[in-house]
């Protein structure tokens, strides 16, 4: 009976199933949570390609587990592919018998996938090395044995060689989080942000903001990320440039640097995600600088028939919407005084207010006027959410407090609509009563108030003793009170009015 492990299919097997796993994260400490990681292009691959059903009950049922099942999908087909080769590879050298043609074979073949998905081919040196050294220890392993050797069994060799796998994995996985990471948040250097413009109203947003434990502040300690890619661009801004072109006179094109050298706007704008649930948590506020979007089209002239706009990214997203909402946009780099974070689209994004989530474009990198409509990547998919914003009133605290009152808390938002008021009633929704304000955050510019960012509620009242149900609703600055009709996600956002059931 042969005892050699690679002379066996199921150790062939193995062993190219171990090797691929310690090529994986070999990738993955070259590369880290980026393009350059060899599971990223399959991850983009496997989210654009998605069947809209899918896409759509994965973003209304799974939320962001839908991402992350999609990124597991994407490391299990890559470390498959990787797997299969190297098995192949084993396979022809036993076959041949040429002890060289495995250990090159494995690396040519992880180096080729690598290369072949990324385009990174220095970076791609990153699965070769572990890769290679599974193979070479499995076919020591074997030169080895005897009747004394201490891995002189078959399956402790198989174990010995998955024991190295794992290592190998490990160590790449230790290595690829610390390049990942994003570390400490770069200072906003820009020329043309008033820095004590943004402190002062930093500095507002703390003091009118309700400090109640479950509810973010007004300026959001922790905001939502919301994506088509498990993986984000890491573009440099070094060679960074936001061109301008389609229906204008002349195409312009502006590096990072000319971007901060123009006058930039400090304003305080609310993000809300067109998939997010009525009472869910993609919605969260931050004072953004940047320049004004409608300045820099007007340097080229704009000439557009249909008075749209195409915004394009550089992950390949797009999206299409009115020029009218355009104009009141940010084209921004700084976020909440510190240099725009990469997982909010460094280095340039779009944010335009009072607008869902899907318009504010991250990672901006082209704006096209258009002449006629066409249809962006999410209406692709069915959804409609380019319009403003619905209205929304969060319930997201309740406590007793010490003298027996119960107390509610969230927030509301409406939008450019603005919000007046929010109504909590206890009683199903019978009789209703005012709920305390936060104050309203500052104005871009001069004295008033912002004009699309939300508030702070807070309720509290004696518990009738019995099963009771509380309702939230706002109203906005026109004494509109928002919809009582309860819609799904999808295709155009949520709406309806927020209850929570209490026993006593």
């Amino acid at each position: 009976m042969n005892d050699a492990l690679l002379d066996s299919r199921g150790g062939q097997l193995l062993v190219g199933l171990a090797a691929g796993a310690a090529g994986v994260a070999g990738s993955y400490a070259a590369s880290g949570f980026n393009p350059t990681f060899v599971v990223s292009p399959i991850d983009r691959a496997l989210s654009r390609n998605m069947p809209d059903a899918v896409v759509s009950f994965a973003i209304e049922n799974l939320g962001s587990v839908g991402q992350q099942l999609n990124l597991l999908t994407a490391v299990a087909l890559t470390w498959l592919v990787f797997g299969a080769g190297v098995t192949g590879t084993i396979v022809a050298g036993r076959a041949a018998n040429n002890r060289l043609l495995p250990a090159v074979g494995t690396a040519v073949w992880t180096w080729l996938v690598t290369a072949g998905v990324t385009g990174a081919f220095v970076l791609s040196l990153g699965p070769v090395v572990p890769a290679v050294a599974v193979v070479a220890l499995a076919q020591a392993f074997d030169a080895y044995r005897g009747t004394t050797d201490p891995i002189s069994s078959k399956r402790r060799r198989a174990l010995s060689t998955v024991g190295v796998a794992l290592g190998a994995t490990a160590v790449g996985v230790t290595v690829g989080q610390r390049r990942s990471s994003m570390g400490e948040k770069a200072p906003l250097e820009a020329q043309g942000v008033d820095e004590a413009d943004v402190q002062t109203k930093l500095d507002i947003a703390g003091s009118n903001s309700f400090d109640i434990d479950g509810i973010e502040p007004l300026v959001s300690r922790s905001f939502f990320e919301v994506d088509i890619n498990s993986i984000d661009p890491n573009p440099s801004a070094d060679d960074y440039t936001l061109s301008i072109t389609g229906a204008v006179e002349s195409e312009t094109t502006l590096s990072y640097d000319e971007l901060q050298e123009m006058d930039a706007v400090n304003r305080f704008s609310t993000l809300r995600c067109v998939g997010d649930q009525l009472n869910g948590d993609k919605i969260d506020t931050a004072l953004w600088s940047g320049v004004s979007l409608q300045d820099l089209v007007e340097k080229a002239g704009p000439q557009s028939d249909c008075d749209c706009v195409l915004l394009k990214a550089e992950d390949g997203y797009e999206v299409e919407f009115p020029m009218e909402a355009f104009n009141r946009g940010l084209a921004v780099y700084g976020m909440n005084g510190t240099q725009l974070p990469r997982g909010h689209g460094y280095p340039v994004r779009a944010v335009i207010p009072g607008h869902w989530g899907e318009v504010n474009t991250k990672w901006l990198t082209e704006i096209e006027l258009l002449n006629r409509e066409v249809d962006g990547y999410w209406e692709e998919r069915g959804w409609e959410g380019t319009g403003p914003v619905k209205p929304t009133a969060t319930l997201k605290h309740d406590t007793m407090l010490d003298d027996g009152r119960r107390r509610l808390a969230g927030h509301a938002y409406a939008g450019l609509r603005g919000v007046s008021a929010v109504e909590v009633s206890t009683d199903g929704g019978s009789s209703w009563s005012e709920a305390a304000l936060s104050d309203p955050l500052p104005a871009a510019e001069g004295e008033g108030r912002a004009e699309d960012a939300w508030r702070q509620w807070r309720y509290s009242y004696d518990p009738p003793g019995s099963t009771h149900t509380a309702v939230v609703r706002m109203v906005d600055r026109d004494g509109n009170v928002q919809t009582s009709e309860e819609t799904d996600p999808a295709p155009t956002g949520p709406s309806g009015w927020v209850s929570r059931e209490f026993e006593s």
